[in-house]
C-alpha cells in the first residue's frame, strides 16, 4: 500500500511505526472473513480493511469525524485479522496509534466521557475498585440485570501456600482480578506450590496498563508499566526466574512492554527483559506436564469433559494455541473446542460496558456454541471472558487453573 503521511505524525516513532504497518498490508480481505464486528455488522467499516483505509486517510491528514471514532471504537481489538493475515500486518498496534490520533482530534459526548474516565480511573486502582465491588456484591440481588452482569458473586480464595522454595517467579496479581475471582491468583500459586515453585507478589505491582492504554490513555498506561517494572526489578535480579501471568489479555500486554517502551531511554532496556521472561501460566505448566501426570496418575482414567474459551488475548495475542489442552489432559480433564472457537466472546476488556450491544450478541453466540460441546462446565483463561460468559449461563465457569488445583487437592 503507497501511504503518504501528514507532516504531524511522518518523523514521530508512532508515526515511522504506522507507516510500515500500512505498506505491508495488501488490503485482499481475508482478515474480513474472520472480524466479528463486520460477521455481525457487515459494514466494510467495521471491518479491519476498512479500519485501515479511515486510519490512514486520517494519518494522511484527513479530518476525523464522530462516524471515524464510532467505527475503531467498535472494534475489539481481538487480533483475530492478524492470525488471518497473509501478510502479518500488526493491525493491534495500528489500532492503538489510530485510534490515540482520532482521540486526540474528536470531542467525545459528555457522557461517553465521563463513563470512560470513571473505568480507567477506577478499575486499575485495586483501593478504589475492591471496596466499589463489595458493596455492589452486598446489594447484588437489587441490582438491574445489566450491572449485575458485572458484579460477580463473591468468591473464597482459599488458602495461599506458606512453603518456601528454592525456585521462585514472580506473580502478576493484576487489578480487577483479586476482588472478582480471588481464588484464581491463590490456586495458581496452591499449583506452583505443587511443582516445587514459589509466586512473589510485590505489593507495589498492579495494573498492567492495558485499560488506561486501550483506553487511548497511552502514557498512564505506560506509567502502569513502569512502576510495575520497578517493583519486579529486584526480585529478579535476586533471581526470580521468570513473571507469571494467568490472565491472558494482562499477559499480552507485559509481553509487549518492550515494544511500548522502546523508545524509553531509562527503561527501554528493561522493559524488553521484562517480556522476554514474561510467561502465561500455561506455558510453565507445559513444561511441568508429565510432572503434573505423575502426581495425579490419571492415565489410565477417563477425563472429564469441559467446554474450553481459548481467549483472543492467547490465541490470536499471544500466538499460544493447543498448550492449555495438554495442560488439562495431563491432569485427566477433556479441553472440548466449540465451533468458531477462534471467535471473540465479546468481553474485550471495557468493551463490554462501552458497546453492551454487540457485545452480548457475541456472549451469546459464544454461549450457544459452548453449549453445543455438551459439557456441564466452561473454563477460559481470562477474567473478563469468565465474568462475561458467566452472566449469560447457569453453568459454572472459571479458569482453567482452578480446576487444575482442584485435581492436584
Amino acid at each position: 500500500m503507497q501511504t503518504n503521511l501528514a507532516d504531524f505524525i511522518r518523523d514521530t516513532p508512532e508515526g515511522r511505526e504506522a507507516d510500515a504497518i500500512l505498506r505491508a498490508c495488501v488490503h485482499c480481505g481475508f482478515c474480513t472473513a474472520t472480524c466479528p464486528t463486520y460477521q455481525l455488522l457487515g459494514d466494510e467499516l467495521d471491518g479491519p480493511r476498512g479500519r485501515i483505509y479511515l486510519m490512514k486517510r486520517v494519518l494522511e491528514g484527513e479530518t476525523p469525524t464522530r462516524r471515524t471514532q464510532l467505527h475503531l471504537d467498535r472494534c475489539l481489538t481481538c487480533r483475530n485479522c492478524e492470525t488471518t493475515c497473509p501478510s502479518g500486518v500488526q493491525y493491534g498496534r495500528l489500532v492503538e496509534i489510530g485510534r490515540k490520533v482520532v482521540e486526540d482530534r474528536v470531542e467525545r459526548p459528555l457522557r461517553d466521557r465521563v463513563l470512560r474516565w470513571v473505568l480507567k480511573e477506577t478499575l486499575p486502582r485495586r483501593a478504589l475498585f475492591g471496596p466499589a465491588l463489595k458493596a455492589g456484591q452486598a446489594l447484588r440481588p437489587l441490582l438491574p440485570q445489566a450491572l449485575r452482569n458485572k458484579v460477580p458473586p463473591r468468591q473464597q480464595q482459599g488458602a495461599w501456600p506458606q512453603r518456601q522454595h528454592a525456585r521462585k517467579m514472580v506473580m502478576l496479581e493484576g487489578c480487577v482480578q483479586p476482588s472478582m475471582a480471588p481464588n484464581i491468583n491463590a490456586a495458581t500459586a496452591r499449583v506452583f506450590d505443587a511443582l516445587g515453585i514459589s509466586l512473589l507478589r510485590p505489593a507495589s505491582a498492579g495494573c498492567c496498563g492495558a485499560i488506561r492504554y486501550h483506553m487511548n490513555d497511552h502514557q498512564g498506561g505506560l506509567d502502569d508499566a513502569r512502576r510495575n517494572i520497578d517493583a519486579w526489578w529486584p526480585l529478579l535480579e535476586a533471581g526470580a526466574e521468570a513473571i507469571i501471568v494467568n490472565a491472558s489479555g494482562c499477559g499480552l500486554q507485559v509481553k509487549e512492554y518492550g515494544q511500548l517502551l522502546a523508545m524509553d531511554p531509562q527503561y527501554g532496556e528493561r522493559a524488553q527483559k521484562i517480556s522476554r521472561l514474561a510467561k502465561d501460566v500455561s506455558e510453565v505448566l507445559f513444561e511441568q506436564r508429565d510432572r503434573l501426570r505423575e502426581k495425579l496418575d490419571a492415565s489410565g482414567a477417563a477425563r472429564t469433559p469441559v467446554a474450553w474459551h481459548p481467549p483472543c488475548t492467547l490465541q490470536h495475542g499471544q500466538k499460544i494455541r493447543g498448550v492449555v489442552e495438554e495442560v488439562l489432559r495431563a491432569v485427566g480433564i477433556e479441553p472440548m473446542l466449540c465451533a468458531d472457537s477462534h471467535l471473540c466472546c465479546g468481553s474485550a476488556g471495557t468493551y463490554s460496558v462501552l458497546q453492551p450491544d454487540l457485545s452480548y450478541r457475541l456472549r451469546d453466540d459464544k454461549l450457544r456454541k459452548l453449549d453445543a460441546t455438551g459439557a456441564n462446565a466452561i473454563v477460559t483463561a481470562n477474567i473478563g471472558c469468565a465474568t462475561h460468559l458467566a452472566s449469560g449461563t447457569d453453568k459454572p465457569v472459571e479458569h482453567w487453573i482452578e480446576m487444575v488445583d482442584r485435581r492436584l487437592a
